[in-house]
């Protein structure tokens, strides 16, 4: 008998929005158990979009903005139990200034408060390797 094959995780992203030396960070308003817990904007790619694409998707719909997407931050990161396999990815503003429709709160960090708000465990690692690129 041949068992199911385990579905592969859904690709989600992240952009880690610069300005200058900062990076912004978004709170999340829900679910009830992620609330208050801090993450890069973004979400799941969508079958028929690219990765860079459901990034300018998700910022436009999550923060009113428009992004230029950059190189990503880090390698894959699994999350969500291993339901999730999040890239995230550097972006420049082109358009707008950030306002949180989805999120709780949104805050620009610079390197040396990267540890102010709690992260996802999920984001940590991209966290990590942000501290040392934003310093660069």
């Amino acid at each position: 008998m041949n068992e199911p094959r385990p579905e592969p995780p859904q690709v989600v992203v992240g952009a880690a929005i610069r300005a200058g030396h900062r990076v912004l960070a978004a709170a999340r308003a829900y679910p009830p158990e992620l609330a208050g817990l801090w993450e890069f904007p973004g979400g799941k790619v969508e079958p028929d979009e690219t990765e860079a694409e459901a990034l300018i998707r998700e910022c436009r719909e999550e923060l009113g903005v428009t992004i230029a997407v950059g190189e990503r931050v880090g390698g894959d990161l699994s999350t969500g139990g291993g339901r999730y396999l999040l890239r995230v990815y550097f972006a420049d503003l082109t358009e707008g200034e950030p306002h949180a429709k989805e999120h709780a709160e949104l805050r620009w960090l610079a390197p040396a408060e990267l540890d102010s708000v709690p992260w996802l465990p999920g984001n940590r690692p991209a966290v990590e390797a942000l501290r040392e690129l934003l310093r660069a």
